[in-house]
């Protein structure tokens, strides 16, 4: 389990603080995604919960574990995928001779079977550095995931993927997802991971606006597509779409959709007394 207490992050020269006060729980296992909007925290969350970044108050836990303390078994238990990555000037053979011995439950069957999905052939010719960035982000994930650490903390990983490697994305976290590995994903591409989600964490600097699993957000709201004006009225959002109106809607049982993130985002962001008044209710 991951357990944030009472997390302040200001970064140097700033006077307000990127996260302030924050307190969560991510039980282990599970595809988490982690959404808000541009400078609330996502990144700086996902370093803080690394023991990348060192937090002017509170901390992070994994297993009862300070992560700030970078302890080698904590080290290797977590993972993590930045948006913008710099390799070495190394071949991915050598790449992986280097760095898989600090993962001991790396596995090269996991490896082939990561890069087959994104089409990489691992006996490629050339070095690391010459690959564009959407190469380097298929390298890059499928030696993460082929590691089998607990925790893989992803900061927008679908950023410089083209059409067909986006659909591959879907596919390796799918095929990766277990009940025993927490995979946390920090993005504003919603559509690109809104299918594989179990569970959906909403942020802002200090509130955590929506902490609720896709099944019960599913319970809770319904998610439509109308051009009836008078079920729009009624909604807790609406807005316009493609041949009529996209609502959330209170669901009182009669509902079964798929959630719409983008929405779901509006709603938080908008209302978020009404939303935590509906997760509230037992």
């Amino acid at each position: 389990m991951i357990k944030i207490e009472n997390l302040t992050f200001v970064y140097p020269g700033r006077n307000k603080a990127t996260i302030d006060g924050m307190s969560l729980e991510l039980p282990s296992g599970g595809v988490y995604g982690l959404l808000g909007r541009n400078g609330v925290g996502k990144s700086t969350l996902l370093y803080l919960i690394s023991g990348l970044l060192t937090p002017a108050s509170g901390r992070v836990c994994l297993d009862g574990t300070d992560t700030r303390l970078r302890r080698p078994e904590t080290l290797a238990d977590m993972f993590v995928v930045p948006e913008e990555l710099t390799l070495p000037d190394l071949s991915l053979k050598a790449f992986v001779k280097v760095n898989a011995p600090f993962y001991p439950n790396f596995s090269h069957d996991d490896l082939m079977r990561h890069l087959a999905t994104f089409e990489i052939d691992y006996a490629m010719p050339y070095k690391l550095t010459s690959l564009s960035m959407g190469q380097r982000k298929k390298v890059f994930m499928s030696f993460a995931l082929a590691c089998n650490t607990p925790v893989v903390l992803m900061d927008e990983p679908t950023n410089g993927l083209d059409i067909p490697g986006k659909l591959a994305f879907r596919r390796f976290i799918a095929s990766s997802a277990d009940e025993g590995r927490t995979i946390v994903i920090s993005t504003h591409q919603v559509r690109d991971i809104e299918t594989l989600l179990d569970h959906v964490l909403i942020i802002d600097n200090e509130r955590v606006l929506l902490d609720a699993s896709t099944a019960e957000i599913g319970r809770r709201l319904a998610f439509v597509h109308t051009s009836d004006p008078a079920v729009a009225a009624g909604a807790l959002y609406a807005q316009p779409a493609v041949g009529g109106i996209s609502a959330v809607l209170r669901n009182d049982g009669s509902y079964d959709t798929e959630i719409n993130l983008e929405s779901l985002f509006e709603l938080a962001s908008q209302q978020p007394g009404e939303l935590a008044e509906i997760f509230a209710r037992s």
